[in-house]
């Protein structure tokens, strides 16, 4: 169609297949790293798609026919009768229900099925050949199926379906090129052929229909695969000790303790290389320009080429295409940009946008690491076990078995543990994952926390390890009881039983695990990145404006900047919401550190390092800080950090939403701003109100 996108007269081919039988295994090894998500019109579920060329070779003329298809990854499915909003969206992209590239029929389904239980994963094949869908039947891991005694007929099995049926090993990368021949000889013409003309799976049913297919998938796999007594490994007696609820628990958390040592450990060494890059990065930039003062001539087109180029990159990161609005956005942004004196442009550059890349991109060693051990765990079979022994737990209080693992991922930072939530297939039970996530003990908090323990219990360092054990089992509690709430009322009804069939014990693939590490680090520097970047300009500019008057002289940098700070749209915004901030007995130079704090937690400690007078370097430096701050009265006299002070602080960045990039995730996550924004009011209520009860309680017993 002329003017419509290149890629819309591709033919589109649909990888389908239940859960655990390897589709996205094969999707990445068809795909490599040429896969990226798409967001297609109408669907909030992300799909994997990729462009990808499909070949069949004449051995006689030795010359190769070529072919370029879109392959598109959809969400695993057990049938056509969808049970889940994500197999909603594969059962209807299949139907053709969508706009854009799914808004029709696709030119040819590949069925992903498990050669070590072809009789269950046939029952979706019977269903999408029976619509008469170009189909193809993929057999995946028939490595494992060889190694277990198991033999398949594959001519038979494909005559008994009516489609070509391809054996394949994902993990092996066996059987990639006829499975690619097999696409081609599929989509190469403008009719397909359809399956050949075949009994519907159900007919003559008067009974259930899924009962009838079940039995035509176990007829078709008994007269095609046939099982070598004796042969193979039993583990019957490994999954009994996983699944029992005490060798089972501690075996998921001795695993799941590994992998955060590990989400902590291996990923502080490029944690502080990222940092130490972008520091030098920092000192290059500040190098590069100019020293002096140059004319409005040079200086404004110089300024908005540099802008410009950013917003470049910003919008090739987000796929944001160049439009007469974007575009227009973009110019006058960076013409008010190059209108900027050299000393606020040099600190907007360093501060706003690298300093703001940074916070986003120091959290990626995380997220790899986290989706990289997970995705093996879940290749190796492991995954459904535990969230089998899990699941009578987490479900008293309102979550699924399998938000045991978020949780424990969002110990370390709450972005990967709500990304992690994907996992859960219900809807309902992963809104009310992600919704309570970010109550636990993230390490973005751990700075306020070693500030606060060195305040309060300085010298009593066995306190100090209460404070922080408590302060982990409170974020803990108010996570349970803020699900089992939520049940009640926001989000009513039970979590849903755990209904799964345990896959079969395999060797993970490394390989599987590497796209899918990479492709998830993709989405989260794509879609969040840029969110955040603006977001720390945004705050970089409230900090910086308006100016202090010129005439105002100081006695050091030091008090300069205290007033600096003071003076700007921030330290105003503190002064306004003293009077509400108050009843927690924090002062104005408190509240700013907590409104600065929304671009991440622990810049609280930099910006009170600010506000009281010892500059961002003292931050390094928590003595000095600490020593500062103990000193610190009120107008009557009376310290600013008490120990109910400091407590009412305490509770409240434990409970606090005090994290834009989490609300952008969330937002993304769940696809609307409605369940963001709710998180954070509610999460700010419960800090409030906690705190209050925390520094008023204290109060009264005489520890203000």
């Amino acid at each position: 169609m002329p003017g419509s996108d290149a890629t819309a007269t591709k033919p589109v081919v649909l990888l389908v297949g239940n859960p655990n039988v390897g589709k996205t295994s094969l999707f990445n090894a068809l795909a490599g790293m040429r896969a990226k998500t798409a967001n297609y019109p109408g669907i909030t579920v992300d799909l994997r798609k990729a462009m990808i060329h499909v070949a069949a070779v004449d051995q006689d003329a030795r010359c190769q026919a070529t072919s370029e298809i879109e392959l598109v990854d959809l969400p695993g499915l057990y049938s056509m009768e969808t049970a889940s909003p994500e197999e909603e969206v594969a059962a209807r992209s299949i139907r053709g229900e969508f706009r854009g590239e799914l808004s029709r029929l696709p030119d040819a389904v590949v069925v992903v099925v498990d050669a070590t239980n072809i009789a269950r994963t046939l029952v979706l094949a019977g269903e999408i050949l029976d619509r008469n869908l170009p189909t193809i039947v993929a057999v995946n891991l028939i490595d494992a199926a060889e190694s277990s005694g198991t033999e398949i007929r594959f001519d038979e099995l494909s005559e008994k379906l009516g489609c070509p049926v391809i054996p394949v090993s994902a993990r092996k990368a066996r059987g990639l090129g006829e499975l690619r021949e097999a696409i081609y000889e599929m989509t190469k013409q403008a009719n397909p052929l359809l399956p050949i003309a075949r009994e519907p799976c159900v007919a003559g049913c008067g009974g259930c229909p899924f009962a009838a297919r079940f039995e035509w998938a176990d007829g078709v796999a008994g007269a095609s695969v046939r099982q070598t007594p004796g042969k193979g490994v039993k583990l019957e007696w490994l999954d009994r000790l996983l699944t029992s609820q005490g060798v089972g628990l501690v075996t998921l958390l001795g695993v799941m303790l590994s992998v955060f040592f590990l989400i902590f450990s291996l990923a502080d060494l490029p944690m502080s290389a990222i940092e130490d890059g972008f520091g030098w990065a920092g000192r290059v930039i500040d190098n590069l320009l100019p020293t002096r003062p140059l004319s409005t001539a040079i200086w404004l087109p110089l300024a908005t080429a540099i802008s410009l180029s950013v917003f470049a990159v910003a919008y090739w990161l987000n796929e944001t295409k160049w439009t007469r609005w974007s575009a227009s956005v973009a110019v006058l942004t960076s013409l008010v940009i190059g209108s900027l004196p050299l000393e606020d442009f040099r600190s907007l550059a360093i501060d706003g946008v690298v300093g703001g890349i940074a916070g986003v991109v120091v959290f990626l060693p995380q997220i790899c690491i986290l989706f990289f051990f997970i995705t093996l765990l879940e290749d190796s079979g492991y995954m459904a076990r535990g969230a089998f022994v899990m699941e009578r737990l987490m479900r008293r209080v309102g979550l699924p078995g399998k938000a045991f693992v978020p949780m424990l991922s969002a110990h370390a930072c709450a972005i990967p543990g709500i990304m992690a939530a994907r996992t859960i297939e219900t809807w309902r039970d992963r809104l009310v994952t992600i919704l309570v996530l970010p109550l636990l003990t993230c390490s973005a908090r751990l700075p306020v926390y070693v500030m606060v323990a060195a305040l309060l219990f300085g010298d009593s360092p066995w306190k100090a390890s209460l404070m922080f054990a408590g302060a982990y089992l409170l974020g803990l509690l108010a996570a349970f009881s803020t699900a089992f709430l939520l049940k009640k009322t926001v989000v009513p009804g039970e979590a849903a039983p755990l209904v799964l069939e345990l896959p079969n014990y395999r060797m993970p693939s490394f390989r599987n695990a590497w796209f899918t590490t990479v492709e998830r680090a993709t989405v989260f520097l794509r879609g969040a990145g840029t969110t955040i970047l603006l977001i720390s300009v945004v705050l970089w500019a409230l900090a910086t404006y308006p100016k202090l008057p010129d005439d105002r002289t100081f006695a050091s940098d030091r008090e300069q900047a205290q007033a600096a700070l003071e003076y700007s749209f921030a330290g105003r915004c503190g002064r306004m919401v003293e009077p509400i901030f108050a009843p927690l007995g924090f002062d104005w130079k408190i509240d700013v550190g907590i409104i600065t704090s929304f671009a991440a937690r622990e810049v609280l400690v930099s910006t009170l390092s600010i506000v009281y007078g010892l500059g961002e370097d003292a931050a390094e430096e928590p003595a000095g800080l600490v020593e500062t701050l103990r000193r610190q009265r009120r107008p009557d006299g009376t310290l600013v950090f008490s120990t109910a002070t400091g407590l009412s602080l305490l509770v409240f960045f434990v409970l606090a939403m005090q994290c834009l990039p989490t609300q952008v995730v969330t937002k993304r996550e769940t696809g609307s701003w409605r369940w963001a924004v709710f998180q954070f009011i509610y999460m700010t209520v419960l800090a409030y109100v906690a705190a209050l009860i925390v520094f008023q309680s204290l109060s009264a017993a005489g520890y203000a």
